[in-house]
């Protein structure tokens, strides 16, 4: 097959097309234009992936429960998903604090520019500070009433309980196990159906990626620039070492601390992992979102790391929700960036409480664009920074949450692929190409 056929080549080049043409939009003052024309694509993009997301999660778990035959081996399969979610996260935080600590981008700043930063969003920083509070008043065990839904149609009506969509499916799957086979029988059937439907439908909308990418990256451009370059190039200028600092992050934990554990936890050549999941970190990197990707990481998983379905369907799902090493790494350099910006000093206890209060906020942060933000506030209040100093980053932000959603999605596939190799299962073969 040509490499211009292949899907991961169209969205890389629908995204290169969709920078340029929001550069120039905004170099020409056509931005609105661009929301109006372009950027709706890229929404309905983005609801075709929603759309399927819950109806995924829901039959692919539920057959995947029901197919092991034996919850001993559920059990086992979720005891090392979780202690290799928390592993990685922690791992990803340690790396983000001896970065800050040892580039240390918060004494770049200019202290104008501090000032007009804290005063142009100040207003953003409000609305933050409102759901942090919100956040903040939910008592410690919260998050276990969080994943027990009162009912069943409301928990499936919004994609931000997928938590709850995923302790339906198990718990159904496991009730499945324990009633006769004949009555299980035609149940099983008819989510194994729903599932083989909603794989193929997840094949219909990646055609349409090339073009959804496009316009997500065109409509982000545009509403950063507000139709003048120079705006963003004096944020980047201003903010371009601490940019630079949670991208080294990223990318040190995305190709250092990953194939470590693919080439030795799964066994598996690095050109068959990072082709495999190319498509599912494109499609992450312009939607900013693990959720909305979540029907791509499947399908890479599936079919192009071979990864068993009863696998795959129980990891990724519980990855997207619980699993946001890049998110972790990033609140761990934006919590120190800040306080070294506002002169304030952070001991090793205080890092040590950044550290456990973003293993906390990994696990709580909803797989959505920019929900870190909110979990910030938490972390800065706990270590005694003023949380206004988010707006010294809300600038660069959704810059930064497009490459942190890329970390996320492969620590999720990177975990399944480890899991799957455990557990007797070849995720791929080495002559395999995606």
């Amino acid at each position: 097959m040509p490499w211009y056929r292949k899907l991961h080549w169209q969205i890389i080049i629908g995204l290169v097309l969709g920078l340029l043409l929001g550069l120039w939009a905004a170099a020409q003052g056509w931005g609105s234009w661009v929301d109006r024309w372009i950027a709706p694509l890229g929404t309905v993009f983005i609801n075709l992936l929603k759309l399927i997301a819950v109806p995924l999660v829901l039959a692919s778990l539920i057959v995947g429960v029901t197919s092991l035959s034996d919850l001993r081996r559920l059990s086992r399969i979720g005891t090392k998903t979780i202690a290799l979610y928390i592993a990685t996260t922690v791992v990803a935080i340690t790396l983000g604090l001896v970065l800050v600590n040892l580039l240390q981008p918060g004494h770049t700043v200019p202290a104008d520019m501090r000032e007009r930063l804290q005063s142009a969003y100040a207003a953003d920083v409000e609305a933050r500070a409102e759901l942090a509070q919100q956040t903040r008043e939910r008592g410690p065990l919260q998050l276990l009433v969080d994943i027990v839904p009162e009912n069943v149609f409301s928990a499936a009506a919004d994609n931000r309980n997928m938590l709850q969509v995923v302790f339906i499916a198990l718990l159904s799957g496991i009730g499945l196990l324990l009633i006769p086979q004949e009555k299980a029988r035609p149940v099983i059937a008819f989510f194994d159906g729903v599932n083989a439907l909603v794989i193929r439908l997840v094949e219909l909308i990646m055609r349409t990626a090339p073009v959804g990418v496009f316009a997500l990256m065109a409509g982000t451009i545009t509403s950063i620039a507000h139709d003048n370059l120079e705006q963003v190039l004096e944020l980047l200028t201003a903010l371009g070492y601490y940019s630079l600092t949670v991208l080294l992050g990223l990318v040190l934990h995305t190709l250092g601390t990953y194939p470590l554990l693919v080439k030795f936890g799964a066994g598996m050549p690095l050109r068959v992992f990072f082709g495999g999941i190319a498509p599912a970190q494109l499609v992450a990197f312009s939607t900013s979102s693990s959720g909305a990707t979540l029907p791509v990481t499947m399908e890479c998983a599936e079919k192009n790391l071979k990864i068993p379905e009863e696998v795959s369907s129980f990891v990724l799902p519980l990855g997207a929700t619980i699993n946001m090493d890049g998110t972790a790494l990033y609140q761990a350099v934006a919590s120190v960036f800040i306080a070294q910006t506002l002169g304030l000093g952070l001991d090793l206890g205080a890092q040590l409480t950044i550290l456990l209060m973003a293993v906390l906020a990994s696990i709580g942060t909803a797989a959505v664009p920019s929900a870190g933000i909110v979990m910030l506030v938490i972390i800065l209040e706990s270590v005694g920074v003023p949380s206004a100093g988010i707006a010294l980053i809300l600038g660069v932000d959704r810059i930064l949450d497009m490459c942190r959603t890329v970390t996320n999605v492969t620590g999720d596939l990177t975990v399944a692929s480890v899991v799957a190799a455990t557990e007797h299962k070849p995720a791929a073969l080495p002559s395999q190409t995606p």
